[in-house]
């Protein structure tokens, strides 16, 4: 049984989503009741001061008249009291929920970046960025197991680089990352968004090719010329050989990968590299 490749992680956990979302509502909750009791004070203020002001205007007892008014006044003056110090318990509580959000965000936040470097390791190769061998085989059964099912074909391409031990020995094995991974940069511009590029270990990079024509192949590697590396200061041209072939019904993956290796040995053998390649018979 073929296990799963690991998938990208989500944006975020869906528990620590939703109760970002139940906060956000409680804080819109509270900032309404807040403005709907502002407006609700203003209206009694002014209500209570037209009340008690304009029945002054048609009353003689002048000394009845101030005694109401200083008890509304400090009616109104005690109101505005509660409702200030309720303003400043629903501001902290509102500042205790945003500051909760900012903790449960920058927490989330974490997690993704964890479970990013974690889905990196499983699945990434770590000099090339492209997917490692257990990956592109996990790839190549499912693909197989696609153009089984609809019919459709599939080519493997594979890609030995040449020189590479020779390079290392006289630039360093810096210099011979540095090949890997510019080899591999242009490897990922030359395929497809529905083609997969895999290092599968070394100087060796499997292309996974789903419905391909032959001619499309010969495409790939003409994009695949020209790649030259720094090394000191002198241009190191690199070469490369390949083979291909196609899947054929009820073939396993080890048979389509061998007879995709026997295309590149032919073509290693023959002394021939990024300008002459050799195809199996199909």
């Amino acid at each position: 049984m073929i296990p799963l490749e690991p998938k990208p992680p989500a944006a975020s956990d869906p528990l620590g989503a939703q109760q970002i979302r139940t906060n956000i509502s409680r804080v819109a909750r509270r900032q309404w009741w807040l403005w709907s009791a502002g407006m609700m004070v203003s209206l009694l203020l002014t209500l209570g001061i037209a009340s008690f002001a304009f029945p002054g205007l048609l009353s003689e007892n002048e000394d009845f008249y101030s005694f109401r008014l200083n008890l509304a006044v400090r009616g109104l003056v005690g109101l505005v009291l509660l409702f200030n110090v309720y303003t400043v318990y629903q501001q902290l509580l509102i500042h205790r929920l945003q500051s909760k959000m900012s903790s449960q965000v920058e927490a989330l936040g974490q997690i993704e970046v964890r479970t990013e470097e974690v889905y990196k390791l499983a699945v990434l190769d770590p000099l090339t960025g492209l997917n490692n061998r257990r990956s592109g085989e996990q790839r190549l059964a499912e693909e197989i197991l696609r153009a089984q099912r609809h019919r459709r074909p599939l080519t493997i391409l594979l890609l030995d680089l040449n020189g590479l031990k020779n390079l290392n020995d006289k630039f360093g094995h810096a210099a011979g990352d540095e090949l890997i991974r510019q080899f591999a940069a242009r490897l990922s511009k030359a395929i497809r968004g529905s083609d997969l590029a895999v290092r599968l270990g070394g100087d060796e990079f499997l292309v996974l090719l789903p419905e391909c024509r032959p001619d499309e192949v010969r495409h790939v590697l003409g994009r695949l010329r020209g790649v030259n590396v720094d090394c000191n200061g002198q241009l190191i041209a690199l070469s490369f050989s390949a083979g291909w072939t196609d899947f054929k019904p009820g073939e396993s993956t080890e048979a389509l990968l061998k007879r995709a290796d026997d295309a590149l040995y032919v073509n290693k053998r023959a002394g021939s590299f990024h300008d002459e390649v050799v195809d199996v018979p199909r």
